[in-house]
């Protein structure tokens, strides 16, 4: 879970392979195999440890946020679902918000809404709560995210229910 960079230096491995060097392998992993359950295993590792805030610099340093962008319009829902988990793990740092938001991530993301797989879109629509800022919230809180949130609002899926009733609360006013 959460650690500081000098006890991460302390539980290296006795291969001594880093953080930064181990999370440069998997992004490279992921690019370089044509293998669809390894690049879902090496998504799945990376979306996990973009929860911890010690990986942040390391994960900006070696693009996988433009990674997990990318993937976000891939074909296997799987890897969308890491994705976008990872997204949403990254997205409650300043810098990283400020990045996703720049590169397209509210489009992205919100396209995520229709999707047919419930942790996709519980994911989508935690991830555009918390890239909510002053700046970003007119790009967000937009008729069409208003009018899918509504739609949720009255789902059968209890924890899409929730969520959706949660944002429009928070975020649109809504009793």
């Amino acid at each position: 879970m959460f650690s500081t960079k000098k006890r991460l230096i302390e539980r290296t491995g006795y291969n001594n392979v880093g953080r930064y060097d181990y999370l440069k392998l998997l992004s490279t992993e992921f690019k370089t195999t044509s293998s669809t359950d390894g690049k879902r295993q090496v998504l799945g590792n990376l979306a996990n440890f973009a929860y911890d805030p010690v990986n942040y610099e390391y994960i900006r340093l070696l693009n996988i946020i433009d990674l997990f962008l990318c993937v976000l319009s891939d074909s296997d829902r799987i890897l969308v679902r890491f994705s976008i988990g990872g997204i949403c793990n990254l997205c409650s740092d300043p810098i990283n918000k400020e990045y996703i938001l720049r590169n397209r991530g509210v489009a992205l993301v919100f396209s995520l809404l229709q999707s047919p797989d419930e942790e996709t879109v519980l994911s989508a629509i935690t991830t555009l709560m918390f890239l909510i800022t002053d700046a970003s919230r007119s790009e967000i809180i937009t008729p069409a995210v208003i009018g899918q949130l509504e739609i949720f609002k009255n789902s059968t899926n209890k924890r899409i229910q929730n969520l959706a009733i949660i944002f429009l609360r928070d975020h649109c006013g809504e009793n």
